[in-house]
């Protein structure tokens, strides 16, 4: 990832913060078929190595577990993100020297993905991502509640995936690299947007 020092994020918290909150990732292997990519929910285990471990769970049928990697596998995780219209630069009254953007974080987390079939290391897994997700919900459903013979059957259908991170690459572009005047001009301009997610950028923009 192209990351300008003006919008490098390497903060440690900051970065896992970013991951968590993403929900959904995407896993990408090089493999002798050519790039394979999936798109997974993942827990971060922020306690095992330097940078975090990432644990989830592909498909059986999915090859791309089956399929040796050659090299490392990255993840990729993508944060709040807008577009940015040239029109809420003040600058642009000045001398129209401006251009749309888009205003993003993402954080890319490298290291070798390990896949296993252990079916408590499974299950294990299953119930993590499970109370994670079903945790907010006013009845949370718990894998506890499916019938035993169900789940034990449900689990032989996938396999686990656990990726110790090796190095993290973080980027939070959001209008640094514009004069205070135009940070505010976009900050103004998402703040009034109908959508959420524009909101949440604008309040990410410093000011």
């Amino acid at each position: 990832m192209y990351v300008p020092p003006a919008f490098r994020e390497e903060d440690l918290p900051t970065l896992h913060a970013l991951m968590r909150e993403a929900r959904l990732a995407n896993l990408v292997t090089a493999t002798a078929d050519g790039l394979m990519a999936t798109p997974l929910p993942l827990l971060l285990a922020p306690e095992e190595g330097p940078y975090g471990t990432l644990y989830g769970h592909l498909a059986r049928a999915n090859p791309q577990w089956s399929l040796p990697a050659a090299g490392e596998a990255m993840v990729l995780f993508s944060g709040p993100e807008a577009y940015v219209s040239p029109s809420w630069y003040p600058s642009k009254k000045e001398h129209r020297k401006v251009v749309p953007t888009w205003n993003y974080m993402a954080v890319h987390a490298y290291g070798p993905a390990e896949f296993f079939e252990d079916a408590g290391r499974l299950r294990d897994v299953v119930v993590r991502l499970t109370d994670r997700h079903e945790g907010v919900r006013a009845q949370p459903w718990a894998v506890a509640d499916a019938p035993e013979p169900f789940v034990r059957g449900q689990l032989k259908g996938i396999v686990g995936l656990r990726l110790p991170i090796t190095r993290l690459e973080g980027k939070r572009k959001m209008s640094q690299n514009r004069t205070e005047a135009d940070r505010a001009g976009v900050a103004a301009g998402l703040g009034a947007s109908d959508s959420a997610a524009e909101r949440a950028v604008a309040a990410l923009i410093p000011k």
